[in-house]
């Protein structure tokens, strides 16, 4: 019994011992299992989705300490990727950095899935289209955080604003592949490279050597250089420089559209639009587009953002419209230099042809040499005058640093602030003519800003600004943009309201940084525009607006470089080169620009096709152009529009339309064609109700309207004035006596025009008769 006994409390006893051993080894496991940090520390932000039940999230930037909305901040702010997560320097003002506020722990980090499984990278509804949200860059600086407005989350986006200096004094560091492909290219591979960059920069001079550029060009496609060939092939396509060959220029860019080149791409959506060299579909150029959009072609996303916006053979979409165009404005915004880059003047036909073929866009010849001549006899502000012509270009003179930095340098010698300003400006972007010198630039802008001048003004807050050749000082920076701005300086309105919205050197204040924005804006500043339509579309600030910001996009990406098209286009039309003329300006009319679509209608309406499309479809390609400029809001064109209904040109009769056409440029233009054409089809009773009286009325409010109709107006007025009379006998008993009830049945049912005659001609006797002698 006793060992019974004991064998049953041995073995009772090593069964708990096993227990204890179990549960002991089992807390000695748990002991050594990884906490969250450590977890996130190994496996990144995949221990995220692995510990969602977690509510924390690690901190990731110390906002100011204003707390609040997590907003993107401009470049102005950018912090050294390098500074700890939960540190930040102090501000203008000295405020200490605060810590990161829930709401941007609650949204997650670039690197948690959303809920569902869905994918950063998958489409999301917005509005009234589907847009992709790109993935976050890999470089993001911290956030500010704002109290004043609750504006969307923005991280993973571009900077919402953007400054003068921000490509010039914050470059982009290089890849961290950057030797990478020199180390497995070929030698041949290699030497079309050069030739490609050689070219390229002939291009890119002030004075470019285009002969030998496009002979190193030449050189580089025949070695296999994509680029090079892509870009001999637009310049034949557009006669650009080159004989214009449509066939050698499609023959390249579908070689390269069949292995995904994004800008062959966009030139075979160009062409199958067209119906140029390709049988016309609608359908694949919206396929083309598309492809070249999605691979980064920034003609490609304003073609595809233009239809879509528009409703042009595609679904209208405002919020896909936005995604594409806020693509091509965040390459425009950097690619603005401190001279603002080549002036473009966008020469209208219509209306140079109706102002005696004069064009207020280029100068002439002989105005341009007497103004040298007044320059080489000492006149200072002609120097100041030329200098900013050869600094900017445009006005039909190409840009020439040399030449400009001669005639503000003997107007700087002459005591002119503006010339000591601009001398300024050039040192301190630099450019093939002058090294870029932070000392020079801040000695002219310190000459200047002592005279008042608000350009050395501005310039004197840029060094501040960006502490060049002087110790970084928001304040001051702010004292000289308010001097500049003050005085209507647009770089200087832009700057300050920047430094409003970033609370550098002053409070944060959106209202202030909206009136210097549409201050700027007002003025045709770029950055301005772009400012605006980043608020806009962001709700920072302001309500959420998609259409004011797209149409604010459109009109940054309208400023590009690609837009000295018009000047090529216009030289080409005086030159009589109309084919040449007729491609360019038909591209930058699928790229959405207005005065293309009516400069591409005026040419075919005066049948100028140079062969390109066949005769018969002039007036239909026409119609298709005035109707695109029309509802861009061109009043011309809906006038037009209302023409070719009215006579049959691209499109059957039909007079109703045309009295739609006409009164909408009547209620929304205050066109003074449309009032007079809808008071002649009231007086005629053509498509709308025949009424007198509101004939009348129109005619009335055709002559208030403009100056230049009131002597058909007067005209008019008379015959309507015969025809009343005529009426009023028809309907009494007078008609049996007078002669003049019958004028249908003698002189025929043209008789109005007989007297329209008969009044020009005394109205003529009477102004010669009664000229001054």
């Amino acid at each position: 019994m006793l060992s019974g006994s004991v064998m049953g409390g041995a073995t009772r006893l090593s069964g708990l011992a096993w227990l204890l051993l179990l549960a002991a080894l089992l807390a000695a496991g748990l002991a050594q299992r990884p906490g969250t940090e450590e977890l996130r520390q190994q496996f990144g932000s995949g221990a995220e989705e692995a510990d969602e039940s977690e509510d924390a999230a690690p901190p990731a930037a110390a906002p100011s300490s204003a707390g609040g909305m997590v907003l993107v901040r401009s470049e102005l702010t950018v912090v050294d990727e390098a500074e700890p997560a939960g540190a930040r320097s102090k501000g203008a003002e000295g405020a200490p950095p605060a810590p990161e506020t829930a709401e941007r722990a609650a949204r997650g980090s670039p690197g948690r899935q959303p809920a569902g499984g869905q994918s950063p990278e998958s489409p999301e509804p917005l509005g009234t289209g589907t847009v992709t949200r790109l993935p976050p860059p890999e470089q993001q600086g911290p956030a500010d955080a704002i109290r004043e407005v609750e504006a969307p989350d923005l991280s993973g986006q571009e900077p919402l604003l953007k400054s003068i200096g921000d490509s010039y004094f914050k470059p982009s560091s290089p890849p961290s592949d950057a030797g990478k492909d020199d180390e497995t290219m070929t030698e041949q591979e290699r030497q079309a490279e050069e030739l490609y960059t050689t070219g390229e920069k002939l291009l890119s001079r002030s004075r470019p050597d285009r002969a030998r550029s496009y002979q190193l060009l030449e050189e580089a496609a025949r070695l296999g250089h994509t680029a090079a060939a892509v870009r001999l092939a637009w310049a034949r396509l557009l006669g650009s420089h080159l004989p214009q060959d449509v066939t050698t220029a499609k023959e390249t860019f579908e070689r390269l559209s069949a292995r995904g080149n994004p800008e062959a791409q966009m030139a075979m959506g160009f062409m199958y639009a067209l119906g140029l060299g390709v049988s016309s579909s609608q359908a694949k150029a919206l396929l083309h587009y598309t492809f070249a959009a999605l691979g980064g072609s920034s003609w490609g996303q304003m073609a595809l953002a233009y239809r879509q916006f528009y409703g042009i053979n595609t679904a209208s979409s405002c919020e896909a419209a936005l995604t594409h165009y806020r693509k091509v404005c965040g390459s425009v915004a950097d690619q603005v230099s401190l001279s603002g880059g080549s002036t473009v003047s966008r020469v209208r036909l219509y209306d140079e042809a109706e102002s005696t073929g004069s064009s207020s866009s280029t100068l002439d010849e002989d105005l341009i040499q007497y103004y040298q001549f007044l320059a080489d006899k000492g006149d200072v502000q002609a120097q100041v005058g030329l200098g900013q012509l050869h600094y900017q270009g445009g006005r039909g003179v190409e840009r020439d640093h040399q030449r400009a930095y001669e005639y503000f340098v003997q107007a700087a010698d002459a005591g002119n602030p503006n010339a000591m300003a601009f001398l300024g400006k050039m040192y301190l972007e630099g450019n093939d003519v002058v090294q870029q010198d932070n000392t020079t630039a801040l000695k002219y802008f310190e000459r200047a800003a002592e005279l008042g001048n608000p350009v050395g003004q501005s310039g004197l807050g840029f060094m501040y600004l960006y502490g060049k050749g002087v110790p970084q000082d928001f304040k001051r920076a702010v004292k000289y943009f308010a001097l500049s701005a003050d005085q209507g300086w647009v770089d200087g309105q832009l700057q300050l309201g920047n430094m409003f919205f970033n609370g550098q050197g002053v409070s944060r204040d959106f209202k202030m940084a909206i009136k210097y924005f549409n201050l700027a804006s007002q003025g045709g500043h770029v950055l301005a525009i772009y400012n605006l339509a980043q608020m806009h579309a962001s709700g920072a600030g302001v309500v959420r607006a998609c259409q004011t910001a797209v149409e604010l996009y459109k009109n940054v990406a309208e400023r590009g470089r690609w837009a000295e098209l018009f000047m090529e286009a216009h030289a080409d039309y005086k030159a009589y080169r109309y084919s040449a003329a007729l491609t360019k300006y038909y591209l930058l009319s699928e790229l959405g620009y207005e005065t293309a679509q009516s400069n591409v209608a005026f040419l075919l309406d005066k049948g100028v096709t140079s062969g390109l499309f066949p005769e018969e479809e002039r007036y239909t390609r026409a119609l298709i152009s005035w109707g695109r400029a029309a509802s861009q809001g061109y009043g011309v064109a809906r006038v037009k529009l209302g023409d070719y209904h009215y006579y049959g040109y691209g499109t059957p009769v039909d007079y109703e339309a045309a009295a739609d056409h006409y009164r909408m440029a009547s209620e929304q233009q205050q066109n003074a064609q449309a009032m007079f054409n809808l008071g002649y089809m009231h007086e005629q009773g053509l498509g709308i109700q025949r009424d007198i009286h509101l004939a009348k009325r129109f005619y009335d409010m055709a002559a208030e309207t403009s100056p230049d109709a009131q002597v058909p107006v007067a005209l008019a007025m008379t015959k309507l004035g015969a025809i009343f009379l005529v009426r009023f006998l028809d309907e009494s008993d007078w008609s049996d006596y007078l002669p003049l009830s019958a004028l249908n049945r003698l002189l025929g049912p043209d008789w109005d025009i007989y007297l329209m005659t008969v009044l020009a001609v005394l109205l003529a006797l009477v102004v010669f008769f009664r000229r001054p002698r």
